[in-house]
């Protein structure tokens, strides 16, 4: 049922991804304005799964995970039944909430329902898997969905899911919350969430708008300047939000770092090869949609292999080696050319970087929950999720405006064709530069890490 919840959530946001279009056509959005329909649902999420992580730990974690369903089922029907811009937005907004309140609370039940180890590794992938094909699923449904029947089926479906798992989890989900409680440090909350925001609200308005965008550049300054609030509190407050012993282990802060590289360039990746497919081969979006089939596939396989591949390597070795693959896959794309033969290339590049990107994900859940107490699950989870959130919001903007820059820089003395596919393989060039470098930094930081850890118990047997 944990599983089943967190299944619903990715699908629900690869449903509305494919809807984008017909949404902002139907309801009279501005084709500027289009992004926004995602970026509102990554705000709201991105920005408060780490407050919601700790909420949990504390009020309990079914019953956050009750209350983010319920508030999921509103906003799908809100979203469903909506007749202006305002009003879908808004239904976004709160899909956004709820998804940062089911995920981590969904995560930390399942991380304190299964002890360090075999068990809680094998959980973490089959979750791998089923948020894969929960993203997979969720593309080809909300094809048909929009396609057949109208696009408020991709926000309606989910009221009777939503209403079914509201009646059986309590049913089969015991309640789950830290031994010792303490206040919420509202001040830390605040600064973290609205920091968060700014940041993503300034990189998407800099994706959109260009570099060099006023507004975009000012919101990333106050979002870091927020950020830097925050740790200054989180120093100075007696029960902080994030304890910095917390995120100074390097399981945590590396291992986040590496599904941070993973989330933001797979998407990143996945997006170009989109654009590459409908703007240079001429695929429809439908058949577009199809070909990363395989990489679907190729990607749960990657979730269930993934548990034998930490087993044999461990976490810290399988989520760098994991990045390498994604890396040298994504590299195979900048081979892409005009020739209708290139969707072979496509095809191979995704589908291995898929399976490659699918051991680094489960690698960094099960690296960056490590080590830690059942109390600190909620947080740790909460921190997770607010990396997935992100690397999904920033990646495609950045990357976007780097191909888009390339593109205006050739459109002057090459055909608008060449112009595109050099900024697209340019991009694709830089993704897997980013995830291979990641791949090597990764992997130093946690080997030091551990190094640092067995240095004491050394020192003690001295």
């Amino acid at each position: 049922m944990l599983l089943s919840a967190q299944f619903i959530v990715s699908a629900d946001f690869s449903i509305l991804n494919v809807a984008i279009p017909v949404i902002g056509k139907d309801l009279g959005f501005a084709l500027a304005n289009y992004q926004w329909i995602a970026t509102a649902f990554a705000l709201a999420s991105a920005s408060f799964t780490l407050v919601f992580g700790k909420i949990a730990d504390q009020l309990g974690r079914r019953r956050m995970l009750l209350i983010g369903m319920a508030v999921l089922v509103a906003a799908s029907l809100l979203g469903g039944l909506a007749d202006s811009p305002a009003t879908l937005l808004g239904a976004r907004i709160l899909q956004g909430l709820a998804t940062g309140i089911v995920i981590p609370s969904a995560m930390s039940l399942l991380t304190t329902s299964f002890p360090e180890g075999p068990l809680r590794e094998r959980a973490m992938g089959l979750n791998g898997a089923l948020l894969s094909a929960g993203f997979t699923i969720g593309a080809v449904l909300g094809g048909v969905l929009t396609g057949v029947v109208s696009w408020r089926w991709a926000f309606l479906i989910n009221v009777p899911i939503g209403l079914i798992v509201l009646a059986v989890l309590p049913l089969v989900v015991k309640e789950s919350r830290a031994e010792r409680s303490s206040k919420l440090d509202l001040p830390g909350a605040v600064t973290v969430s609205l920091g968060l925001a700014s940041l993503i609200y300034g990189i998407s308005t800099l994706g959109e708008k260009g570099w060099g965008n006023t507004p975009g550049l000012i919101a990333i300054a106050v979002g870091v300047l927020l950020l830097g609030a925050f740790v200054a509190i989180e120093l100075r407050v007696e029960s902080p939000l994030a304890p910095l012993r917390f995120l100074s282990r390097a399981t945590v802060s590396w291992g986040n770092l590496g599904g941070l590289i993973s989330f933001t360039m797979e998407t990143s990746a996945i997006f170009l090869m989109t654009l590459y497919l409908q703007e240079t081969l001429g695929y429809s979006a439908l058949t577009a949609g199809l070909v990363f089939t395989v990489m679907g596939v190729t990607s749960l396989l990657g979730g269930i292999a993934a548990p034998r591949i930490i087993r044999r390597m461990g976490s810290r070795s399988s989520l760098p080696a994991g990045l390498l693959v994604q890396g040298l896959a994504t590299a195979a794309l900048f081979l892409v050319g005009h020739s209708g033969s290139s969707v072979i290339t496509v095809i191979v590049a995704t589908s291995i970087g898929g399976f490659g990107h699918m051991v680094a994900i489960v690698s960094y859940m099960v690296t960056a929950t490590s080590g830690l107490s059942n109390d600190e699950q909620g947080l740790a989870t909460g921190l997770t999720s607010m990396t997935q959130q992100v690397g999904i919001t920033a990646g495609i903007p950045v990357l976007s405006a780097i191909a888009n820059s390339r593109i205006s820089a050739l459109r002057s003395h090459e055909s608008s064709a060449d112009a595109f596919l050099d900024g697209v393989t340019l991009a694709v060039l830089i993704d897997a530069g980013v995830v291979l470098g990641g791949a090597l930094l990764v992997y130093l930081l946690l080997r030091q890490g551990r190094a640092a850890l067995a240095s004491p118990a050394r020192a003690l047997t001295d």
